[in-house]
Parts: C-alpha cells; sequence; structure tokens
C-alpha cells in the first residue's frame, strides 16, 4: 500500500499545467483525486488521462472567487467520496501590466482569484482537518511570493499575500496535525509560461523561440522547471515525509532567486 492511498485531494486550476501534473502525481500514488476548475471540457480531458493510467479522479467545474461555488463543492465531494483531506490551491491568475495604466479591474481580479480564491478554499476545507488533526494545504505560489517584478504590480501584490497567508495558518493550525506550505516555482514549461513568452517577443521585437530563451535563462541552470518537478515536491508535502514541513515557501526554481 502506498503511504497516500485512500486519502482525499481537491486541485484547484486542476485540468492544464501545474495542476494537471499533480492531480496526476498525486492519483499516481492511491489518492482520490479531485480536479476543479471553470472549463469543464478541459478538466474531463486531464481526467480521462489520468483515469486511463488507473487513478482515481472526480472533474467538477468551479470558480473559486464565488463562495457559493466553493459550497456546492464541498457538498459534493462530501457526498461523493468524503472530507478533503489534501487541499492543492493551484487556480491562479498572471496579469501584466504598468500600474499606472494598469486597470482597476486587473488588480480586483488578481486578488479575488490569486488570495481571496485560497481563502475561500481554506475556509471551506480546513474546518474538517482540524477536526480530524490531519491535513495538508499546498498553495502553489511563484517565486514572486518573495521578489518584485516591473510591470506586475497586481500579481506580486497577490503573490505575497498568498505567503503571508500560508505562514499565518501554518501556526494557527501547527497543533492540530495540519501543514500549510506554498510551492514557489520560477518559470514553468506550461502553456502559460509560453504565452508569457508570446507577449515577451512581441514587446521587444524577437522571435518567440528567443524570448523563451530569455525566460529560461532567468534561472542560473538555465532551464524551465518541469511540472512534474513541482507536482513530486507537492506528494512528499502531503505524505508524512512532509509532517515535520509547515509555513514555508519553498522555492523550485533552479536558483532563479537566489542568484
Amino acid at each position: 500500500m502506498q503511504p497516500l492511498a485512500g486519502k482525499i485531494a481537491l486541485v484547484t486550476g486542476g485540468g492544464t499545467g501545474i495542476g494537471k501534473a499533480i492531480a496526476g502525481a498525486l492519483a499516481g500514488a492511491g489518492v482520490r483525486t479531485v480536479i476543479t476548475g471553470r472549463t469543464h471540457r478541459t478538466l474531463e480531458a486531464t481526467a480521462e488521462t489520468i483515469r486511463r493510467s488507473g487513478g482515481s479522479i472526480l472533474s467538477l467545474t468551479c470558480n473559486v472567487t464565488l463562495r457559493s461555488d466553493i459550497a456546492a463543492l464541498k457538498g459534493t465531494i462530501a457526498e461523493r467520496l468524503g472530507a478533503v483531506d489534501i487541499l492543492i490551491n493551484n487556480a491562479g491568475i498572471t496579469p501584466a501590466a504598468p500600474f499606472l495604466e494598469m486597470e482597476d479591474s486587473v488588480w480586483d481580479e488578481a486578488l479575488a482569484v490569486n488570495v481571496t480564491g485560497v481563502y475561500n478554499c481554506c475556509k471551506a476545507f480546513l474546518p474538517e482537518m482540524v477536526r480530524r488533526r490531519w491535513g495538508r494545504i499546498i498553495n502553489i505560489g511563484s517565486t514572486v511570493c518573495k521578489v518584485a517584478y516591473p510591470n506586475i504590480s497586481a500579481y506580486v501584490a497577490s503573490k505575497h499575500a498568498l505567503l503571508g497567508l500560508t505562514r499565518a495558518l501554518a501556526l494557527d493550525t501547527a497543533r492540530f496535525g495540519v501543514t500549510v506550505n506554498a510551492i514557489c516555482p520560477g518559470y514553468v514549461n506550461t502553456d502559460l509560461t509560453r504565452d508569457n513568452a508570446r507577449r515577451l517577443a512581441k514587446a521587444r521585437g524577437v522571435s518567440e523561440a528567443q524570448a523563451l530563451e530569455t525566460l529560461a535563462h532567468s534561472s542560473p541552470q538555465g532551464r524551465l522547471i518541469d511540472p512534474d518537478e513541482i507536482a513530486a515536491l507537492a506528494v512528499m508535502l502531503a505524505g508524512e515525509a512532509g509532517r515535520g514541513i509547515t509555513g514555508q515557501g519553498i522555492n523550485i526554481d533552479g536558483g532563479a532567486a537566489a542568484a
């Protein structure tokens, strides 16, 4: 038996990229996994891929900024599987705009998804973890949880807030057998990073390949992080090997934040 077999996990933003990789890794470890997001077709395509590999997976649509959606999601999971043991808060957006040109709606949405969405999920699923005295919350952040870059002020502010929430919840829940951590990746080999490369290419008048190379070489290792690397860390933090790790923002960035 695998140590995590039979646990129940929820992965928000689980249809693509990092969330998809984490969901697949958890399901591969015997975890009964739920993925959620806004687009049913994308979620179900990911779920079917994981099912073909033998994993237990359920896909449910949900907007994490809507507390009514979260309440309905919690009810469905409880009815079909039980209480969530492992919460992966991965849903997020990465808006980019110079501060003085940024629409107020960009700020509002960044905070709503990247911070309030995490708050909503923790508020819904944490009480049962505390009651059972076992739980794992893993928030997917970014290196911008700790450092800042120009023209992404809303994103930087939201991710700094996410790390602060992670640390505060870790202290609040440590005595109840719950751990709360953040994983802080650099540029990851996902469609989102390629979208960033396209925007960078347009702004600088270079090719998309050159822009992607620039992003890769922001890391001293000179490469993009693979989603499976983040998934492996998430599985470790979810298991008993990670029981003494809480309140941390763990970089997985090829040394970028240390350079």
